[in-house]
């Protein structure tokens, strides 16, 4: 094998051992809009000075240990903010005259969100932009579950005073206009168990069921598989509490409403 032909093998090999780790490698977070917190690994890159480069992680305190700078604190700054940060201390340490530094993150452990209740995966997520907001932290929790409420609580800090927010996302996914809040590291959402009805009697799955939004006496009872060849809607009973707390009982109709506690109650048909 001549010597010209070794060498465009080894190049192509090269290149390719390049693609195939940079596809196998972990993806790292480039958002300059993240701020960086305790916990957060980040890659430092100085541009034409590999020994300048390091991964670093953030300290409780917000800092990193640079080589030939000493602390610098990057807590609380966004990337590009970091960045020049890190460039201004190069170059006032007469380090480099125009110094290029690149930031990646490698692995998010400071901005993170505490998920709560009737999601499918309950935890801390992390934040992977400054400007996330309520329904895409829902989906990185797996969305909410099944017996889960579409209305979610954020709650947290704004300006040193707490901040609590009610959120309708089943309101959103209808086309309304919802405000779809931003959420800040240390947040907490809630999301609380679906207010259910009840249906009883000759029904042929009787039981405790979630109120969908403007759900009827029909659906609620199609939920339910309906009556029994016993059982008959032309004498449903409704019981619902009344605002004074007092239960009260009527005979609905299909096309009303179902209300949070209600109570249906299916009849045995007289014929």
């Amino acid at each position: 094998m001549s010597k010209l032909l070794q060498t465009i093998l080894a190049v192509a090999l090269a290149a390719s051992a390049a693609v195939a780790g940079a596809q196998n490698a972990p993806k790292a977070l480039a958002s300059n809009d993240y701020k960086l917190g305790a916990g957060d690994t980040i890659k430092i890159q100085v541009y034409q000075n590999p020994d300048l480069s390091m991964e670093a992680r953030v300290s409780e305190s917000g800092s990193i240990s640079y080589p030939l700078v000493g602390s610098v604190s990057v807590g609380g700054l966004t990337i590009s903010d970091a960045e020049k940060k890190i460039a201004a201390a190069l170059k006032q340490k007469d380090i480099l005259k125009q110094p290029q530094v690149n930031i990646n993150v490698a692995q998010v452990r400071g901005n993170q969100v505490s998920v709560v209740g009737q999601v499918n995966r309950p935890g801390r997520i992390p934040l992977e932009t400054f400007n996330m907001r309520v329904s895409e932290v829902i989906a990185a929790a797996g969305g909410i579950s099944p017996t889960g409420d579409e209305t979610v609580v954020v709650s947290g800090m704004r300006n040193g005073q707490p901040f609590r927010k009610e959120v309708d996302l089943g309101a959103m996914n209808a086309g309304q206009q919802v405000d779809d809040v931003i959420i800040m590291s240390g947040d907490t959402i809630s999301v609380n168990k679906a207010p259910t009805y009840y249906v009883y009697g000759e029904a042929q799955k009787p039981g405790a069921y979630k109120v969908e939004r403007g759900m009827t006496v029909m659906q609620a009872l199609a939920a339910s598989g309906g009556p029994t060849p016993r059982g008959t809607t032309n004498r449903l009973k409704l019981t619902r509490t009344g605002p004074n707390g007092q239960q009260v009982e009527m005979q609905p109709r299909m096309n009303d409403v179902v209300q949070p506690g209600d109570v249906l109650f299916v009849r045995e048909s007289l014929f």
